[in-house]
């Protein structure tokens, strides 16, 4: 297939297509939108910026559109879950995008903002409701959601959600749904708590893949420089000295480590900003827009808080801190190399981080190239193949304490998520 003609998609989604420059159609997008069109539930596996947005939105606008009728008072007929706000709200701007010239109504809630405007939209009625957990969940408390109409029940980014604690509040929302639905879940990795949850969502669904589980984008050149730690920000500076990376995304860990690195760079002249949950709402949207304007060299952020940060041109990600997740690795460096562009991840690894290392080269299946030549290396610490590495002990986190249930993201949670949007104000 060649274009997007030969999707059968509506003419209205078709030219709203052409209007943002789009002719090809992604490998997930090929794989997907056929079956969805059918009706089909679906599981798919696919890696950040492989296009899987307009795979479950185009064919559920289509649906929407052919069916026709009017947004009803606070009952959506497509609801949309995703983990964070900052992906919300892409997906948000996605829908309308791809629905410009349709006469269809969405809606965005989230915590960390007032939820009055967000229960008069949808007592305006919409048609598809883009939510995260937490701000939904008080939503259909306070009786402003109701969900009986849906017929469409799509959750992006599952094993974030699983990771952030939301699957109590996922299971209570899908059983809110009308059993008689169709039922999409996307992911980028597929552990077994993830595959659990599609098990009781999904029936006979189609799988598709665009790539192998937590592997790397192909375009993407990683590398990793092993320095010490307290010399890790001198680094960064000596890095950013080139002006080849224009457009960069740096990970912390923590909250603090992220403001710390943005002083940092902005004390050495630097455009940066930090992202990250204890900032408000319209400070991340700010730093947001900054970056994708250009006006924003280094954008430093946190796993959780960088979900739905899709800027094209984010010439190079830098791990300034190695994430102890493995997969996390994955999601991060997703962040370039994306619509067709070349990109490059730059690792920085201290002596305390070398099992996180390990346990990444593990799950990407590949050595990451050591670069040496840099004013601060230090001595190399994997030796061989880290596939064929005895299991390393892993050092003490620096993130928070896994929970005592040994559930990803269990654990405390639900204390804070009474009252505006709860979950969604949480560390990020």
């Amino acid at each position: 297939m060649t274009d997007f003609t030969g999707l059968e998609l509506a003419q209205p989604l078709l030219r709203a297509i052409a209007d943002e420059g789009y002719t090809t159609p992604t490998p997930i997008q090929v794989k997907s939108i056929p079956p969805l069109l059918e009706g089909r539930d679906l599981l798919g596996v696919a890696q950040t910026g492989t296009g899987k947005t307009a795979s479950f939105a185009l064919p559920l606008l289509h649906r929407l559109a052919a069916a026709g009728g009017k947004a009803q008072r606070n009952r959506p007929r497509a609801l949309i879950l995703a983990p964070t706000r900052e992906l919300a709200g892409q997906i948000g701007d996605s829908l309308r995008t791809y629905g410009r010239h349709l006469p269809l109504k969405s809606a965005v809630v989230f915590g960390g903002v007032s939820i009055r405007p967000q229960i008069q939209a949808l007592a305006r009625g919409v048609h598809v409701l883009v939510a995260t957990p937490g701000r939904l969940i008080d939503l259909m408390n306070q009786g402003h959601a109701r969900l009986d109409a849906v017929e469409v029940f799509i959750l992006d980014e599952a094993d974030r959600m699983l990771d952030m604690g939301f699957v109590r509040d996922v299971k209570k929302i899908a059983a809110a749904v009308p059993a008689q639905r169709q039922t999409v879940l996307f992911s980028a990795t597929m552990p077994k708590a993830v595959q659990g949850l599609a098990d009781g969502l999904l029936e006979r669904p189609v799988r598709v893949e665009a790539a192998p589980q937590a592997t790397t984008a192909e375009r993407i050149d990683q590398k990793v420089l092993f320095v010490a730690k307290e010399k890790k920000r001198a680094l960064l500076g000596e890095l950013l000295n080139n002006d080849d990376i224009a457009r960069v995304l740096i990970f912390t860990r923590t909250k603090h480590g992220a403001d710390r690195v943005a002083r940092h760079l902005h004390q050495s002249g630097i455009e940066a900003d930090a992202i990250h949950g204890n900032k408000a709402q319209n400070a991340r949207q700010r730093a947001l827009q900054g970056f994708r304007d250009g006006r924003i060299r280094a954008l430093v952020a946190t796993d959780i808080a960088a979900r739905g940060i899709d800027v094209d041109g984010v010439t190079h990600v830098i791990n300034f801190e190695l994430p102890n997740d493995p997969e996390s690795y994955v999601h991060r460096i997703g962040r370039t190399a994306r619509a067709g562009a070349a990109g490059m991840a730059i690792s920085f690894c201290d002596h305390g981080e070398r099992a996180y290392l390990r346990d990444i080269e593990r799950i990407i299946r590949r050595r990451v190239d050591v670069i040496h030549d840099h004013p601060y290396h230090v001595a190399e610490i994997v030796d061989g193949p880290a596939a064929q590495d005895p299991a390393p002990k892993r050092p003490a986190r620096s993130g928070p304490r896994p929970p005592s249930n040994g559930k990803p993201g269990g654990g405390g949670r639900r204390r804070n998520r009474r009252r505006g949007g709860g979950a969604d104000r949480r560390a990020a």
